[in-house]
């Protein structure tokens, strides 16, 4: 165990590992600036409500982190631990369909109640799931016989899982959570070293899978396309014109970033969370960054969440274990999708899909998987730094 601890400390990310840290704390800082009048307004709260909240998901989240970087990545292609994690998928999902809040509040039945703990949002646990999954799932099949010799057939359980666990986040009406999952499968399956015809194969099945899953869903759940989200697709086409409306956020996020300028009003000084931008702390704070501290906060999130998808792509690139390229690989495309969905629907590039900004956004579900994704992430590192000494010896 002792010569176990050594190595991982010779080997530990710590680059990785502070760029973490730097964000969530920076995020820290503008969920406090950013959530004020939204605790005292709407939650009748002390200003430090969500601020408080935070910092014991960041505890949390530290404590999974520490979990998941000691616990070696090669376990999660065993069987027994992969059917663990699905039968958690299985039960949340059952219950946040069966006593599921949010609906209320966001139009969305995503989260589940926790005595003790607080809200708990399922699609955030799918996202690394499936990155999990699919990379065991691949990594047996090439175990057996060379991926030139992979028919689409041959992956049918984790195709049908991929659909019944998309098809699950969709019902929650969660669409931003189904575009990134979709991202995921892709950009694990493609890092998994199959031929690109045999690719293509997998990618027209899945295609196809999950265009008839959308016609289902739109056959028995008319309400999909619900009046909403008719909205957010109008506003993103004019969004002034729906400025009363489904346009609200998107207008006001403008207001936000050109109120900001380059050099930002200052921490703390924003104008548009002063009621004006619905949950500055979530979705749109990116927004209220802008509007604060200008181009230097803009360059401290971009730069800090590029680094770490340049991380991951790198340690996927380097390593000769198909397992830890297809978690490496997984783990930085979702924070991609994520990051671009949140930006883009913040600065009008594409339609809203409600994502938040990885590790800045107020979220304790996020927050928490995230941080258990960057221990498995550092894992895999360090497991990548001891084969490259070994080969160089």
């Amino acid at each position: 165990m002792r010569q176990y601890l050594k190595r991982y400390a010779q080997n530990f990310d710590y680059p990785l590992f502070f760029t973490v840290l730097l964000l969530s704390l920076f995020g820290l800082i503008m969920i406090y600036s950013s959530s004020m009048m939204v605790a005292i307004v709407q939650k009748e709260q002390a200003p430090d409500f969500f601020y408080r909240k935070q910092v014991i998901n960041l505890m949390v989240a530290f404590l999974g982190f520490i979990v998941a970087a000691f616990f070696p990545y090669k376990h999660y292609a065993n069987k027994n631990i992969m059917l663990f994690l699905t039968i958690v998928l299985i039960v949340l999902f059952t219950w946040v369909k069966v006593a599921g809040n949010g609906a209320d509040q966001v139009g969305s039945q995503s989260w589940i109640a926790i005595p003790g703990l607080g809200n708990f949002q399922p699609s955030e646990y799918a996202k690394l799931f499936i990155i999990l999954y699919f990379a065991a799932a691949f990594y047996r099949k090439a175990q057996k016989y060379t991926f030139e010799k992979l028919q689409p057939t041959e992956i049918f359980y984790p195709i049908f899982l991929w659909i019944l666990v998309v098809a699950g986040v969709a019902f929650e009406t969660d669409l931003g959570a189904v575009i990134i999952l979709c991202g995921i499968a892709v950009s694990v399956v493609a890092s998994s070293g199959i031929p690109f015809k045999t690719f293509w194969k997998f990618f027209g099945v899945l295609a196809a899978f999950g265009a008839a899953i959308l016609g289902i869903l739109l056959l028995f759940k008319g309400e999909l396309l619900t009046e909403n989200r008719k909205g957010r697709i109008l506003s993103y086409l004019n969004p002034f014109e729906y400025e009363d409306g489904s346009g609200h956020q998107v207008v006001n996020s403008y207001y936000a970033i050109g109120g900001g300028g380059l050099e930002g009003r200052g921490l703390g000084q924003s104008i548009q969370k002063l009621g004006y931008l619905p949950e500055p702390q979530t979705d749109f704070i990116m927004a209220i960054i802008m509007e604060e501290l200008g181009i230097w906060g803009v360059l401290i999130v971009l730069c800090g969440l590029g680094f770490i998808v340049y991380k991951g792509f790198s340690i996927a690139l380097r390593t000769k274990d198909p397992l830890a390229r297809m978690i490496a690989a997984g783990i930085a495309s979702w924070i991609g999708w994520q990051t671009f969905n949140n930006l883009g629907g913040v600065t009008g590039l594409i339609p809203l899909t409600g994502v938040t900004l990885p590790f800045i956004s107020y979220g304790g579900t996020s927050i928490i998987i995230l941080s258990l994704a960057m221990g498995i992430l550092i894992n895999v590192s360090m497991f990548e730094k001891v084969e490259r000494k070994k080969t160089q010896s």
